[in-house]
């Protein structure tokens, strides 16, 4: 098994996403809901990188390199349309965390990532979005003291450090919130159910 050229093909799936990022931050389209373009990148990344799991198993650290390693993450992160994979990959992901071949940061996201699409709260508070006074805020979680421990746990900042990182990055990238706050979340909870994250 030739682990550098799937390890190239991985970091090659990132690029094209960041650069596709990158060009509708520079356009002023991040914050217009889910670009088409991406969605169908993200969804033709999340094809090839679940055709690459079926083949080589996670992609770990001592399989693809560190570099490798986090962009399968971040496609994983990025594949919002695809429920059964993400969850798929988390169980593989834990395992792999489990042996000491990958991040638990990255195994933190994908669990609040998750539990936020599914309406649950998340256990580490690192996925945001716009609240109804117009600021980015964190998705509700259990408890901001246990939050706070479990992201010391694991080498995070607090919560409330993290936040102004995350407003501080939103002004950087021109995003804003939405002029119609109830509008969004009603689309969003759409979507949940359209693409099958809730009933």
């Amino acid at each position: 098994m030739n682990y550098k050229d799937i390890a190239k093909r991985i970091i090659d799936l990132k690029n094209a996403d960041l650069t596709l990022r990158n060009k509708l931050i520079q356009d002023g389209k991040l914050s217009e809901g889910y670009n088409e373009e991406m969605k169908k990148l993200h969804n033709q990344n999340a094809k090839t990188l679940d055709e690459i799991i079926d083949l080589i198993g996670y992609p770990t650290i001592d399989k693809v390199g560190k570099e490798a390693n986090e962009a399968t993450w971040l496609i994983i992160q990025h594949s919002i349309e695809q429920p059964e994979f993400m969850k798929k990959c988390q169980i593989i992901l834990e395992k792999a965390v489990n042996e000491k071949k990958a991040s638990q940061i990255s195994l933190a996201y994908l669990t609040d990532r998750i539990a936020v699409f599914e309406n649950k709260p998340q256990h580490y508070g690192t996925q945001f979005d716009w609240d109804k006074n117009g600021e980015l805020s964190p998705y509700p979680f259990d408890s901001l003291s246990k939050v706070n421990q479990r992201r010391k746990a694991l080498g995070l900042n607090t919560l409330d450090e993290q936040i102004q990182i995350m407003r501080a990055q939103a002004k950087n990238e021109n995003e804003s919130a939405p002029t119609d706050f109830e509008k969004r979340k009603q689309e969003i909870e759409h979507w949940k159910k359209t693409v099958g994250w809730i009933q």
